[in-house]
């Protein structure tokens, strides 16, 4: 039989220096340890991009610890929680509701626990890098064994900060979880809501897209419910379903952010177009 090696993954908003920082820590702490690196490129300070990809990726990966640190309330009181879920893995970061939506999807939260044990701290701890000094320690004990309710005490984990999909006839308003690296919107609502809004809208139906810029600028645009990015032309917009369940908003072969001006919304609305 081959020998076990714990599995560790980290996704951080770090950059590659001090995530290999991060994951130097974890094999000092356990050599056998399998860590995968499955981004250091999540947009900084994102947490609703962080906890999107974290629970779009994980039930893919191996059963194991994982690591999510987008953490812009480093410092401060904020916690820093290990979560164990009903699947079996253990998901390590700031409490900040970065992971509880990736928690959900691996069976739901059976336990939460502060890191406060200096156990299994390093032993000078800074202000700036819980990554390094608190974090990683405490994923890589528990990834050699160590019980998540000896990590610290019992903790109820924060919601992720997202409002849900307004639905209304011929109306459904989303908000703007992230934009991918090709610049397209990936919003927090689902073809279900779609349907609830719209009624299940054929490939090809033309919905009105509105939105408000930063600067406070209303704008329109009108596109197509597409299934794929090649059912329109490249350069033409669509909205169509992503990988990971939710509705999104894209330009074939280009950026909706950038095409759209959609840079910067926080939501969409969706309306039915008029009748001609």
């Amino acid at each position: 039989m081959p020998e076990h090696r714990p599995f560790i993954s980290l996704a951080t908003d770090f950059g590659a220096a001090y995530t290999a920082i991060c994951a130097g820590v974890m094999y000092g702490i356990v050599p056998s340890a399998n860590v995968l690196v499955l981004s250091d490129e999540i947009t900084p300070f994102d947490v609703r991009e962080g906890a999107m990809l974290l629970r779009q990726a994980l039930p893919y990966l191996p059963r194991g610890v994982h690591v999510g640190i987008v953490d812009p309330g480093v410092g401060t009181p904020r916690r820093p929680v290990a979560i164990a879920t009903g699947r079996g893995d253990v998901l390590v970061g700031p409490d900040n509701g970065l992971l509880l939506p990736a928690a959900e999807a691996l069976g739901g939260v059976v336990a939460a626990h502060a890191l406060e044990n200096p156990a299994y701290r390093l032993p000078e701890v800074s202000t700036s890098f819980h990554g390094r000094d608190i974090f990683s320690p405490a994923a890589a004990h528990a990834a050699a064994g160590v019980a998540v309710a000896d990590l610290g005490p019992a903790v109820e984990p924060l919601p992720l900060d997202v409002p849900p999909p307004a639905v209304a006839a011929g109306e459904l308003t989303a908000p703007v979880l992230y934009t991918d690296r090709f610049g397209s919107l990936v919003l927090g609502a689902r073809p279900d809501d779609l349907a609830a809004a719209f009624g299940a809208p054929e490939p090809g139906t033309p919905l009105d897209v509105v939105w408000t810029v930063p600067d406070g600028t209303e704008r329109t645009a009108r596109v197509p419910f597409a299934e794929t990015f090649g059912s329109v032309p490249p350069g033409d917009a669509l909205l169509w379903t992503d990988s990971s369940g939710w509705l999104g908003l894209a330009v074939n072969q280009g950026s909706a952010a950038e095409a759209l001006g959609l840079a910067g919304a926080a939501s969409v609305v969706l309306r039915a177009v008029p009748a001609a």
